[in-house]
C-alpha cells in the first residue's frame, strides 16, 4: 500500500530486525485457552492458580468476530485542549454525533477517512500513547503496537510499543506508554505520515491503519 507521497508501507523493517533476534528463540507449543483450562484436573491449588490468572473463560464468541479488537488509540497529553482519539471500530462518519471536523479533538470512526486526516501535537509536549483493545477467545501472546512514521516520503522514526499477553475477557484493556516528549524545532515542525499496526509472536496483523500528524509551534497554529 502507498500512500500519495508515494510511500510504500509494509512490515519488511519489522521482519528484518525481528530475524536476528529470534535466531536462538523457540517458540512454545500453541494451547488453547480451553486446553491450559483442563491441564492437571485433579490439582485443586494449580487449579486455583490459573482462574486467578485467566479469569474465568467467557462466553461462546461469535467466530466471525477477530479473536484481538483494537478500539481506540489515544494520545493523551495534559496540555491539549481537549481529547486526541481515534476510533478504530470502523463506525462510517454520518452516524457519529458531535462530531467536530477541525481541531486536535477531531476523530474519525472509517480507517480510510483516518488516512486523510492530520492529528495536531503541539511541539515539546509531554504525552502518551493509550491503547484500547479487547480480546475474544484465545490467550493473546506478545502482543504489540508498531507505528512507522514518514516525511515527505522518507521513513524517519520507528517505534515499537510492547503491550504484552492477555487472556479474553468481557472488558476491554487498557494500555499507556511512558511518556514521550513531541520533537521540537522549526525543522521537527510539518506535516507526517504515520502507519500503525498491531501485531504479536506469531506475526498476526490484528490492525494496520495509516493516520496524519502534524507538529505545530501551538496548538492552534
Amino acid at each position: 500500500m502507498a500512500d500519495k507521497e508515494g510511500v510504500t508501507l509494509s512490515l519488511e523493517e519489522e521482519e528484518e530486525e525481528d530475524a536476528d533476534v529470534a535466531l536462538a528463540y523457540k517458540t512454545p507449543e500453541k494451547k488453547s485457552l480451553q486446553e491450559i483450562q483442563e491441564l492437571d484436573p485433579g490439582d485443586e491449588s494449580l487449579r486455583k492458580y490459573k482462574q486467578a490468572l485467566l479469569g474465568v473463560i467467557p462466553a461462546a464468541v461469535d467466530a466471525s468476530v477477530p479473536n484481538v479488537q483494537v478500539t481506540r488509540l489515544t494520545l493523551m497529553c495534559e496540555q491539549a485542549p481537549g481529547p486526541i482519539t481515534m476510533d478504530l471500530t470502523g463506525k462510517p462518519w454520518g452516524r457519529r454525533k458531535g462530531y467536530q471536523a477541525d481541531g486536535p479533538s477531531a476523530c474519525a470512526g472509517d480507517l480510510e477517512e483516518l488516512r486523510g486526516r492530520a492529528f495536531v501535537l503541539k511541539e515539546g509536549v509531554d504525552y502518551r500513547v493509550k491503547v484500547s483493545f479487547k480480546v475474544n477467545r484465545e490467550i493473546v501472546c506478545g502482543l504489540r503496537c508498531l507505528h512507522l512514521t514518514y516525511r515527505r516520503g522518507r521513513p524517519v522514526d520507528r517505534d515499537v510499543f510492547m503491550v504484552g499477553s492477555y487472556a479474553p475477557r468481557a472488558e476491554e484493556y487498557e494500555v499507556v506508554t511512558p511518556a514521550e516528549e513531541a520533537p521540537r524545532g522549526w525543522l521537527a515542525r510539518g506535516s507526517y505520515r504515520v502507519r500503525s499496526l498491531v501485531t504479536d509472536d506469531d506475526k498476526t496483523e490484528h490492525l494496520s491503519w495509516e493516520w496524519g500528524l502534524c507538529i505545530k509551534k501551538a496548538w492552534e497554529d
